[in-house]
C-alpha cells in the first residue's frame, strides 16, 4: 500500500482546528423552529441575513420571529405592518374566493396578494421580492438558505397553522386557574370570588347572535367585525395536592381531561416552578398568577407572564439602597433573617448574590419553619457599626420583634404585608421598606374602579392587592381576546397581551405596565420607603427604581 505523507502545515492546522470541530453545536431537535425562533440553522450554525441599509444580521438578530413573531401572525409598530406568514396566509387561494372566509382575522393580512408557491416563497426569502416580483421593504433581510434549510423553514411555517387549539370550540373558551396546596384558604376564596364574578359578568354581557360575527367588506368576505366574539367563557379550578414534585403529573392529567386555552390568574405559595414548567412545555399561556416569588428562570420562558418579580425585585431594590453612596449609610456587612421553606429564602439568596458582586459581606439566620415567633429576638445577631439587617419575614414574625439592634433595617413590603399589617411602633420610623408598587396616594384613582366593582357586586375585600391584581389580569385577558376576534392561537394571545398591557390605563397597584418580546414582567421597579410615625403614609426615599 502506498504511504501518504501529509504536509506539516496541514497536520498543524488539523490539530489546531480539532477543538473547534469538537465544540461545534449539535443540530437542533426541531430544525425549522430553531431557524425561525432562534436564528440557528439545522447544522447548528447561526443564521445570517443581509439588509441593504443596515448590513448583516446574524444568529438571534436574524431570527424570523423577531418581526413575524413566534406565532407567525406578524405585528404592527407605528406605520410598520409586518404581515402574517403562516402557511394558510402564504398559500391561500387568490383574492375574491370564498376560501378567504375561513382565514382568521389578523390585522395586516393581505388576502388580495398573489398566492405564494413554495418556489416563489423560496425566492422571496433569498432575493427579497414578492410573488409579483416587487421588492420588499428594506427591513426584510435576504437569507442565502440552502435547499435543505429552506425546506425546514417552510415546513415550520406550515406547521404554525393550528387547526385545533386546546380549550377552544365554536361556542366556548376554557380557562384554568391553578392553586397550590400551600396557600391561605381566605386568599383562595378572595381570588375565586373575583374570577367567578368576572366570568359571570362577561358571559352575561358579551353574548351576541352568531350571525353578526362577519360582515362583507368590498370584494372580500374577509374582514370580521370587531368585539363580536360570542364564545362562552368557562373557568376550571385546578387545585394541586401533595408535594411539588407531583404537580406536573397532576397538571398533565387535568389538561388531558379538560384542555384549556390559557391559565388565568392563580395563587401560589413558596414554589411555582412546576406550574411554569408545565405551561412552557404544554404551550399554555399562564397570565399573571398571584405570587410572592416567581421562578428564577421566569424571564427565559415565553408562555408565562407576571406582574412583577416579587421578592426577587425587592432584593434588587434593597441591594440598590444598600450600595447607593448618595443615600445609604456606610454598610460593610449585611445580615439577613428568613424562615426556612418560605419565599424569603429565595429572596435572601438573590440579595446575597447581588451584594457579593458589590463587595459586601453577607451573613444570615435561617429560622426553622415551625419555630415560634417568640424565639425570633434571640435569633438576631449582635450588630456592629457598619452592619445592616434585612428581614424577610411575615407580619406575625415582625410583630414579635418589638426591639431591634441599632443600625439600618430593611423589610420586605410584600412578605410583611405592610399596607395592612402595622410595623412594630418602636422601630417603624427607621425601617427601610422594599415597596415594588406605586405609592398609595398615587394609585388611589387607579384602584377606584376595581374597588367600586367589588362593592357593587358585594365581593368582600379580603386582600386588596390580590383581588385588584386578579381583576386586572381578567381585564387584560378580556380586552386582548376581544381584539383577537377569532384567531385563537396561544402564542398570538401572549403577543397581543404585550400590546394590550402597554396601553392599559387602569393598572391598579402599578404606575404603568409594559411588556415586549423577552420581557415577562409587566412592572419592573419600585421604591424604598419609610413610614411616618403614625403610619399615615409611606414616604419614598428616592425616585422610582427599575433595577
Amino acid at each position: 500500500m502506498k504511504r501518504i505523507v501529509l504536509p506539516r502545515a496541514w497536520l498543524l492546522g488539523a490539530i489546531l482546528l480539532a477543538p473547534l470541530a469538537l465544540a461545534a453545536p449539535p443540530p437542533p431537535a426541531d430544525p425549522g423552529a430553531a431557524l425561525y425562533i432562534d436564528g440557528v440553522l439545522p447544522s447548528g450554525a447561526p443564521l445570517q441575513g443581509m439588509r441593504d441599509a443596515t448590513g448583516p444580521v446574524v444568529g438571534a438578530q436574524a431570527a424570523c420571529a423577531n418581526c413575524h413573531r413566534r406565532s407567525g401572525l406578524g405585528s404592527q409598530e407605528a406605520r410598520s405592518v409586518i404581515p402574517p406568514i403562516t402557511g394558510q396566509f402564504l398559500f391561500h387561494p387568490q383574492s375574491g374566493t370564498t376560501a378567504q372566509i375561513a382565514l382568521p382575522f389578523v390585522p395586516g393580512a393581505r388576502p388580495d396578494r398573489t398566492t405564494y408557491t413554495e418556489q416563489t416563497l423560496a425566492r422571496a426569502i433569498r432575493e427579497g421580492v414578492d410573488p409579483s416580483g416587487r421588492p420588499f421593504n428594506y427591513l426584510m433581510p435576504r437569507y442565502a438558505l440552502g435547499d435543505a434549510d429552506m425546506k425546514a423553514l417552510i415546513a415550520h411555517l406550515r406547521a404554525l397553522d393550528r387547526p385545533r387549539v386546546p380549550g377552544v370550540s365554536e361556542d366556548d373558551l376554557h380557562f384554568a386557574t391553578i392553586i397550590t396546596p400551600d396557600t391561605d384558604p381566605a386568599r383562595r376564596r378572595a381570588m375565586l370570588d373575583v374570577l367567578n364574578q368576572f366570568f359571570a359578568d362577561r358571559n352575561n354581557t358579551q353574548r351576541l347572535p352568531t350571525g353578526q360575527n362577519m360582515v362583507p367588506s368590498g370584494n372580500a368576505l374577509y374582514v370580521k367585525q370587531m368585539f363580536k366574539v360570542t364564545r362562552h367563557w368557562n373557568l376550571h379550578v385546578w387545585e394541586l395536592q401533595g408535594p411539588a414534585d407531583g404537580w406536573q403529573a397532576q397538571l398533565q392529567k387535568l389538561f388531558a381531561a379538560r384542555p384549556v386555552f390559557a391559565v388565568l390568574s392563580g395563587l401560589g405559595g413558596a414554589n411555582w416552578e412546576p406550574v411554569q414548567q408545565f405551561c412552557e412545555q404544554s404551550k399554555v399561556p399562564c397570565l399573571f398568577p398571584n405570587l410572592d416569588a416567581v421562578p428564577a428562570d421566569a424571564d427565559r420562558g415565553f408562555y408565562s407572564l407576571y406582574f412583577t418579580r416579587g421578592v426577587s425585585l425587592e432584593a434588587d431594590l434593597v441591594a440598590q439602597g444598600l450600595t447607593d453612596a448618595a443615600t445609604a449609610p456606610t454598610v460593610r456587612r449585611v445580615h439577613q433573617v428568613y424562615r426556612m421553606g418560605d419565599v424569603g429564602a429565595s429572596a435572601a439568596a438573590a440579595l446575597a448574590a447581588a451584594l457579593k458582586e458589590r463587595g459586601l459581606r453577607v451573613t444570615e439566620s435561617a429560622i426553622p419553619a415551625d419555630a415560634p415567633a417568640s424565639t425570633l429576638p434571640a435569633s438576631l445577631p449582635a450588630l456592629s457599626p457598619g452592619d445592616a439587617l434585612v428581614l424577610w419575614l411575615r407580619p406575625a414574625d415582625l410583630a414579635a420583634l418589638a426591639t431591634l439592634p441599632e443600625g439600618p433595617v430593611y423589610v420586605s413590603g410584600i412578605m410583611g404585608n405592610v399596607d395592612t399589617s402595622p410595623l412594630p411602633e418602636a422601630w417603624r420610623a427607621r425601617a427601610h421598606i422594599a415597596y415594588p408598587f406605586d405609592l398609595p396616594e398615587s394609585r388611589r384613582v387607579r384602584l377606584d374602579y376595581p374597588l367600586a366593582w367589588f362593592r357593587v357586586r358585594k365581593i368582600p375585600v379580603v386582600d386588596e392587592r390580590l383581588q385588584a391584581d386578579t381583576w386586572l389580569a381578567c381585564g387584560l385577558a378580556s380586552e386582548t381576546i376581544k381584539h383577537m376576534v377569532d384567531t385563537f392561537v396561544p402564542e398570538y394571545l401572549v403577543e397581543r397581551l404585550e400590546d394590550t398591557a402597554e396601553h392599559r390605563i387602569i393598572t391598579g397597584y402599578y404606575p404603568r405596565l409594559s411588556l415586549a418580546p423577552h420581557q415577562r414582567f409587566a412592572s419592573k421597579g419600585g421604591y424604598l420607603v419609610h413610614a411616618t410615625p403614625t403610619l399615615a403614609q409611606w414616604l419614598p426615599e428616592g425616585a422610582w427604581m427599575a433595577p
